[in-house]
């Protein structure tokens, strides 16, 4: 699914124009779901954190029994060679991806030789910084390790966050906010969440069912470096509808503020502000 405009493909040695088709309708990936991917950003000249992002596609790769074949510097120098065919100024969603072609001995495992690479850039704008979001809640929650690879960036677990979405947006809102199987906040349908309190930050402690995500980490990081105190903690709906600002972190948005829960109404997003701000001057020197 394209949602930009000005595609570029990465496969097989090879940078190529448009969306390319990569996948063959008896590959694995196609009919049994293995696949991962990663996100990174292109904007204002900067691809903060490539390396760890490139560095999480191979981990999830290996969280689904395939075999990387490009290391961390081999990805970030094809990626940098792609983004060399875009305009100056231009901002860019970067997708490494893996997936199987085939299965091994027992037909429902990849095998790990058949892993394919690719990586598709896609321009598309970065929202505003005036963009906002509302949420509800879910009856859907997000799986735990036993159960499902939540230590990916798998594709297969996205039609669960799709229906969310689908029941949110269905509500009038934009996303929701999501319980984890032991009934406390996990994340958004699409992002890891922040609330505001009595001037601290508190976000859901990684407890394994959501991927704890990397500018997710990077916020926190430059918070406590701002003296901001910041709880990674068990969080329920009723923290939520007592909070003074809740804000959302993503790789696609970076930051969001939220300006409803249901029937509560946050304040205006300061620290939304604060948080976006901090992270465009990281970014801007140079990590």
């Amino acid at each position: 699914m394209a949602a930009g405009k000005t595609i570029r493909t990465y496969f097989n040695g090879s940078w190529h124009d448009g969306n390319l088709a990569v996948l063959r309708a008896a590959d694995h990936a196609m009919w049994l779901g293995s696949s991962v991917f990663d996100g990174a950003r292109l904007f204002d000249g900067m691809t903060p954190d490539l390396d760890l992002h490139c560095a999480r596609t191979n981990a999830s790769a290996e969280a689904l029994m395939m075999a990387p074949t490009r290391s961390v510097a081999e990805m970030m120098d094809v990626i940098r060679g792609g983004l060399e065919g875009y305009a100056p100024g231009a901002a860019v969603y970067i997708r490494p991806m893996y997936w199987a072609a085939d299965g091994d001995e027992t037909l429902i495992a990849p095998d790990p030789a058949s892993t394919q690479f690719a990586v598709s850039l896609e321009e598309i704008p970065m929202p505003p910084a005036s963009a906002a979001a509302t949420l509800t809640r879910s009856r859907f929650r997000r799986p735990v390790l036993e159960n499902a690879v939540v230590n990916a960036k798998a594709g297969c677990l996205y039609p669960n966050n799709a229906r969310m979405l689908r029941e949110a947006r269905s509500m009038g809102f934009t996303n929701a906010l999501v319980l984890d199987a032991m009934g406390n906040v996990a994340e958004t349908a699409t992002t890891n969440v922040f609330m505001v309190r009595d001037g601290e930050v508190f976000t859901p402690v990684a407890n394994g069912t959501f991927l704890a995500g990397i500018t997710r980490a990077r916020h926190i990081s430059n918070l406590r470096q701002d003296g901001i105190k910041v709880h990674e903690c068990v969080l329920t709906y009723q923290d939520f509808e007592a909070a003074d600002e809740v804000f959302l972190s993503g790789n696609l948005s970076k930051v969001t503020p939220v300006t409803a829960f249901d029937d509560c109404r946050y304040q205006s997003g300061q620290f939304a502000k604060r948080v976006r701000d901090m992270y465009w001057d990281w970014a801007a020197s140079g990590n």
